[in-house]
């Protein structure tokens, strides 16, 4: 027998809403007050959730348990596995001595700060986002930026800051396809309609990353590089994202950027050079070095061995044929007892009634964590680190992993309560009854669903039916608003708690995620209102 959600358990929509983002603002105060540790805070969001389910929407104690373990279980597998995974191939990098040249090649290229911030967190971060997804990019870039020098604060909120404008087209394009699959529109429209939304955000944000790095005043020195970087982007991703599809869109955008950005960086250098004592050093070094004649070809590769052997891992175990062929050897999937088909979607939410599947994968030797592990193993030999070396390294991201990956999981367990109990469909439904404001509102929702749920894709999932349905009835492009969606999503993506708890561990800045997220907060809040004045725009 199923549970059919309702959403208006308290017979008001006004306290419904309320008690339904009750989990969210305990979550989120509790972060930002800076007294509570964010596992605690996460523990605590997680215990509210349960209760309302149970005692508010009425949802059976057993499906309520099996929802938080199956996403405790999805936090820890995947995400907690790519966590600490990277951590490992970083641990192995700094160890060997991959760091130490790959600033000084960086420092080659520019002892500029502001522009090795815009190359690592910016151009470098879309394609493992575009390769990979999931938490990728911001794991190994905020790990770069703190080899390179930048604080470990810096490093968490610029590397989330960052990871905004590739996000809809992550993991090869993985949320447009769900958000296809979902609402039954075509893949190629919603490409097309997404890529028109965010290539003037693709723009901006190398403009507003450095602007939150430095100020504006010596932001307007690099604007040249700044416009190069974003534009190489943009410009692609329009491109791809129109006449190809959401397939490679991040991958070749972030390469035309990383490409563009390092040569124009040979015949253009910013008049106010700013560098710190650590870039001079290894700029000098780095010239010294190439003047006494040793081949820099030698330091370059021995700088990106580990990350192109990453790239590359990555890159093979995203491409779906690859992928389906490791799952065919080995990818269990266990459905979840006490939750599988035992909760029921009803309209408004969706077209017609359906129970929710409850299925956990454990699709270990297709995820991208294992991709990750198997190229730091590979990057190690190459390295000539021994076994010694590479268990001693393991063995420091097992530690450094273990409080976040125990606040992953309970934030992920957060998430699929309120998915499962319907709390999140009621929150959705409060943006829906907005009207003819619901353009922006409705991209809003997007921003919502990303910052419950970590995903992008989990967001279209959630949402993308309620998203149609509703553009109907106001009498706007359904295309448009579904794509808002996922749009609008991916300014979420730099405040989900699951993001910044691995921002934090990949810059051992554990323990203070409160201050990671005060410090993100506002420009999530106000580059998602931009995009929904511009969705307004449109429609």
């Amino acid at each position: 027998m199923t549970w059919p959600q309702p959403y208006n358990p308290l017979d008001s929509a006004l306290l419904s809403t309320l008690v339904a983002a009750l989990p969210v603002v305990l979550l989120l105060g509790a972060l930002a007050s800076h007294r509570v540790k964010a596992h605690w805070a996460a523990l605590l969001g997680l215990s509210s959730a349960m209760v309302i389910a149970i005692l508010v929407s009425g949802m059976p104690a057993r499906s309520a348990g099996a929802a938080a373990a199956l996403g405790a279980a999805y936090g820890l597998f995947p995400i907690g596995w790519i966590l600490v995974n990277v951590l490992f191939l970083y641990r192995l990098a700094v160890d060997h001595g991959a760091f130490d040249a790959l600033r000084e090649h960086i420092a080659d290229i520019t002892a500029d700060r502001r522009l090795q911030l815009v190359l690592v967190a910016f151009s470098l971060g879309a394609f493992f986002e575009g390769a990979a997804g999931f938490g990728t990019p911001v794991a190994i870039t905020s790990a770069l930026l703190v080899g390179l020098g930048f604080a470990p604060l810096e490093s968490a909120v610029l590397s989330l800051l960052a990871n905004t404008a590739p996000v809809a087209f992550g993991a090869l394009g993985t949320p447009i396809i769900a958000l296809g699959g979902v609402t039954g529109l075509d893949v190629h429209a919603l490409s097309a309609m997404v890529g028109r939304l965010l290539p003037p955000f693709s723009l901006i944000v190398p403009f507003w990353l450095v602007s939150a790095y430095c100020g504006i005043r010596r932001t307007l020195a690099v604007w040249p590089a700044l416009l190069v970087a974003g534009g190489c982007f943009a410009i692609p991703q329009y491109l791809v994202s129109t006449y190809h599809g959401p397939w490679l869109v991040d991958i070749i955008a972030a390469i035309c950027s990383m490409g563009a950005l390092g040569l124009f960086l040979r015949v253009w250098k910013p008049r106010d050079a700013e560098a710190t004592s650590d870039t001079r050093e290894a700029a000098t070094f780095a010239a010294a070095h190439q003047h006494a004649g040793v081949a820099p070809a030698i330091d370059i590769m021995k700088a990106w061995l580990p990350w192109m052997i990453l790239a590359v891992f990555v890159f093979a175990w995203g491409v779906p044929a690859v992928k389906t062929g490791l799952n065919a050897i080995s990818a269990p999937t266990f459905q979840v007892p006490g939750l599988h088909n035992a909760v029921e979607r009803t309209p408004p939410v969706v077209l017609v009634a359906k129970p929710e599947a409850a299925t956990f994968s454990l699709n270990w030797l297709s995820a991208t964590g294992t991709a990750i592990l198997l190229s730091g193993l590979v990057a190690g030999f190459f390295m000539r680190a021994g076994a010694r070396s590479i268990r001693g390294a393991y063995a420091d991201a097992l530690r450094r992993a273990r409080i976040p990956l125990l606040t992953i999981a309970a934030m992920f367990g957060i998430g699929f309560v309120m998915r499962y109990s319907g709390l999140d469909a009621i929150l959705g439904l409060a943006f829906a009854r907005t009207g003819r404001a619901y353009p922006y509102f409705g991209t809003m929702l997007g921003w919502l669903g990303v910052a419950l749920t970590g995903s992008d894709t989990s967001s279209n999932v959630l949402f993308g039916s309620l998203q149609v349905l509703t553009a109907t009835q106001v009498g706007i492009s359904t295309v448009l608003m579904a794509a808002a969606n996922s749009a609008g999503g991916v300014m979420g993506k730099m405040i989900d708690a699951q993001s910044i708890v691995v921002a934090g561990a990949a810059t051992g800045y554990v323990g203070h995620e409160g201050l990671i997220l005060r410090r993100i907060f506002w420009h999530s809040v106000a580059l998602a209102s931009l995009v929904g004045l511009w969705v307004m725009i449109l429609a």
